[in-house]
């Protein structure tokens, strides 16, 4: 079997070794006669395979004892509403940076439970910038200040950590997750859906440090409230276990691969190649100002969009796959997260020259 190249923005590829490893264990895990997804959650084989997963994303990240690491379920997306649950006090405000989609997204959300500052936006320009933090307009006191590192829509990128003092910072990092080293003492909450960087749909990653817990309102429901997700170990109820066991498999493959620090520099390898590529070509372009350029995932467009169709068709064809950027702003996006290998980079800008002397 030939494994084609994918580049979709989630769910997205994950490493072969890791999916070998899978099924390998599939039908019987270490010779216990059942799989992992018959296995119960409270059992101690899965709660070794638990809590070595934590230990692996603790040791790659660096998370102290100070902070809470929470397996669970409902994607970034539930997180829009579980953080202004747990975080924003009655008669208190929070801070909103708005760059892309995924921040839209968030502070409709957070605006169901308080009051929403949004203190900067880059939606003046179509999201192709950061706005400077010289820019903002950040609230006197507030709970928390949220932004999304990476907007995956719209390959937009911060290249800096904003400085909010005191103030928990609280970061959606879905798509930059585990891509390079991260000091997590800078963030009172950082959350991620799994399907990009760390494992399968169905998992979300929350870190949060422990100072912040406790502070969600008796009508918040129990399964929406950190604390108690805490207290349990991320066993409340059943967690996704398959997806929590193939996370631990990135974790370890990840580890073996030199840590974050490595895939750091290989991602930005990458992610140099193709946007030096895009620069120089007559026939593609990118529309992010070059500071803000996300990493992980690389939107361009073609000069005649009537050109987009055959490019795609055409791409499928030579195992370059899920390069249609999305629904909402057109074009192309390639994602090139961990599991996407330096040869599939490669592999696409051959492709795309050769579409370009085709189509010049």
């Amino acid at each position: 079997m030939s494994r084609a190249y994918n580049f979709c923005a989630g769910p997205a590829a994950l490493p072969q070794a890791v999916l070998e490893q899978a099924q390998q264990e599939m039908l019987d895990y270490r010779g216990l006669g059942l799989s992992i997804m018959e296995m119960s959650h409270r059992d101690n084989v899965f709660v070794e395979i638990a809590e070595q997963a934590e230990k692996d994303l603790r040791d790659l990240m660096g998370i102290s004892d100070d902070y809470a690491v929470l397996f669970l379920q409902g994607g970034a997306s539930s997180q829009f509403a579980m953080v202004p649950m747990n975080l924003l006090g009655e008669g208190q405000t929070a801070d909103y940076i708005n760059t892309g989609q995924w921040s839209k997204k968030a502070i409709k959300e957070a605006g169901r439970y308080g009051k929403i500052n949004v203190a900067a936006s880059s939606e003046d320009t179509n999201f192709s910038t950061v706005p400077p933090q010289d820019s903002w307009n950040l609230s006197d006191n507030p709970a928390y200040v949220h932004y999304c590192p990476n907007e995956t829509i719209g390959g937009l990128e911060y290249s800096f950590v904003p400085a909010v003092g005191d103030t928990p910072l609280v970061a959606d990092m879905s798509s930059t997750i585990l891509s390079r080293p991260v000091d997590v003492n800078q963030y009172g909450l950082i959350y991620a859906g799994a399907q990009k960087n760390i494992g399968p749909a169905g998992l979300t990653l929350v870190i949060v440090r422990k100072d912040l817990l406790g502070k969600a309102s008796s009508s918040v429901p129990a399964m929406l409230n950190y604390q108690i997700h805490a207290d349990n170990g991320s066993m409340y109820n059943t967690p996704p276990t398959y997806a929590w066991y193939l996370s631990g498999l990135v974790f370890s493959w990840l580890k073996k691969q030199g840590g974050v620090g490595n895939m750091g520099e290989i991602n930005q390898r990458k992610a140099e190649k193709l946007y030096g590529f895009i620069d120089n070509s007559g026939l593609y372009s990118n529309p992010v100002e070059v500071i803000s350029r996300s990493r992980m995932n690389v939107p361009f467009v073609l000069a005649d969009d009537r050109l987009d169709k055959p490019f795609l068709d055409q791409a499928q064809a030579a195992g370059l796959l899920n390069l249609k950027g999305h629904r909402s702003v057109g074009g192309m996006r390639a994602s090139i997260y961990n599991a996407v290998p330096e040869a599939a980079v490669d592999a696409l800008i051959a492709f795309m020259a050769e579409f370009e002397k085709r189509n010049a």
